[in-house]
């Protein structure tokens, strides 16, 4: 089954550390990464960019683009993994490995109704 581990955390916060602390963190998190690629449990992953350059599009026919994410919470999305367990027990433990790392993240756990492997990711930016 695939799960989507949705990672939150106060934008403020991640953007106020220093790059030694922020390689350091993102050291750790490519750990548990490769652990799971060698499980063959992950998919896709991204750390995602600032809040500051989202929109969101809602509203009817073409929709309204509006500024910025849009959610009233006090975390932001910031990234997220698909992985493949064949419970969500397991997925549960991989988000805690990833919250041991990174306590003062948030991790969301939801079951993927719809994954479309093999689509390739293009770096860079623009899209």
């Amino acid at each position: 089954m695939y799960y989507a581990i949705l990672a939150y955390h106060e934008e403020g916060v991640v953007e106020s550390w220093s790059k030694e602390e922020d390689a350091a963190l993102m050291t750790e998190l490519l750990e548990i990464n490769d652990r799971l690629v060698a499980e063959k449990s992950l998919g896709p992953a991204a750390r995602l960019g600032a809040t500051r350059g989202a929109v969101t599009l809602r509203g009817k026919g073409a929709g309204l683009v509006i500024d910025g994410p849009f959610a009233e919470t006090k975390e932001q999305l910031l990234g997220f993994y698909v992985v493949d367990f064949p419970t969500l027990d397991a997925a549960v433990a991989a988000a805690r490995d990833l919250r041991r790392v990174n306590p003062t993240a948030v991790y969301e756990i939801r079951p993927i109704s719809l994954y479309l492997p093999g689509a390739p990711l293009n770096s860079g930016e623009g899209g």
